[in-house]
């Protein structure tokens, strides 16, 4: 049991995988945890069942997390992780802007950027949520490692050193290790982007490349996004910890990955469309390439592999085109 003067109610907004997932963590703190699920039958199912069948089925739900598709119930919450997709963030976000205390913590846990507006999640929770104070959590984690208790390490950042210390003592448990940051724009583009090469690395795999191949994307991908961090103002030292480079190799490098899977299947049929008739999820990073490639071409820099997926994507090249024009490059040094 914490003590007395950490002891804070939490909630989790998303009861996805990743949101299951943190909420088991957070029940690890001995404090009640609330997960608000959209679909009143998922609550239902989660609530009596303990177990989380659709993304978690082998990992039991602490006693001390209750479920509930009522968003009132979070009206007592000091600390509250935002973990619905990031293209759902400011719709629910706002629907919480009637509900939440004052002066609770909000962190976002989406990683993705808004393709409808390019805004980061910080930048729409901070507009649909200004009284509350924003971190951002971020790194190498799969949902069903976390929940089973698995060594996990984390970056979370806030606009302040104490904010940020203070929400990792709240938030660290066996096996999940947060690490605090004050880069808030560093950390949420490396969640972000990393997705975009996850599926270029998966369109290598799929196309029978070679491992050479998508470590050779791996790391000019990288530099890609360090590059655009630091033009946006942000370190790009940060895209080579946790939230960068560590996130990158999880997702690029395993078939867990969802954008992974999503680059293989894609290039395996060629056509999003295809994929989208035949019920294949959108990736976050699908939504993720045209904004962080409009962005790269404002800042006037060159990223040819996100400009490679961005375009895949739109069906401006396909796959094989695609290829071609990276391999055929001008030379230049590294």
């Amino acid at each position: 049991m914490t003590a007395a003067s950490d002891k804070v109610d939490m909630a989790v907004v998303g009861a996805g995988a990743f949101g299951t997932a943190l909420a088991i963590v957070c029940a690890r703190k001995g404090a009640p945890v609330t997960l608000w699920a959209r679909s009143g039958q998922h609550a239902a199912a989660l609530e009596t069942g303990r177990r989380n069948r659709v993304h978690l089925p082998d990992t039991e739900r602490p006693a001390s997390v209750s479920v509930t598709a009522d968003l009132q119930r979070l009206a007592k919450a000091d600390l509250v992780l935002m973990a619905v997709p990031a293209q759902e963030t400011r719709a629910v976000a706002s629907r919480l802007a009637a509900v939440l205390k004052a002066d609770a913590q909000i962190i976002a846990c989406a990683k993705g950027i808004e393709q409808s507006t390019g805004a980061f999640q910080s930048e729409i929770l901070g507009a649909e949520l200004p009284a509350c104070a924003l971190a951002v959590l971020s790194g190498p984690g799969f949902a069903a490692e976390i929940a089973a208790g698995k060594p996990t390490a984390v970056t979370l950042a806030a606009h302040s050193t104490d904010t940020a210390d203070a929400i990792c003592r709240r938030l660290a448990a066996p096996g999940f290790r947060p690490y605090s940051s004050t880069d808030v724009l560093g950390v949420e583009l490396g969640g972000a982007l990393k997705n975009v090469i996850a599926i270029a690395c998966g369109i290598v795999i799929a196309k029978h490349l070679g491992e050479s191949a998508r470590a050779a994307l791996l790391t000019r991908g990288l530099a890609e996004m360090a590059r655009l961090a630091k033009a946006l103002g942000a370190r790009s030292e940060t895209l080579y910890g946790l939230s960068g480079l560590g996130d990158l190799v999880l997702t690029a490098m395993s078939e867990q990955s969802r954008n992974m899977r999503f680059g293989m299947a894609l290039g395996g049929h060629q056509d999003i469309h295809a994929l989208q008739a035949a019920g294949t999820p959108l990736a976050e990073g699908v939504f993720t390439a045209p904004v962080a490639a409009r962005l790269g071409r404002e800042h006037g820099l060159a990223m040819p592999v996100t400009d490679a997926v961005a375009d895949i994507l739109s069906g401006a090249l396909d796959i094989d085109a695609a290829i071609d024009k990276l391999v055929q490059r001008p030379l230049r040094s590294e």
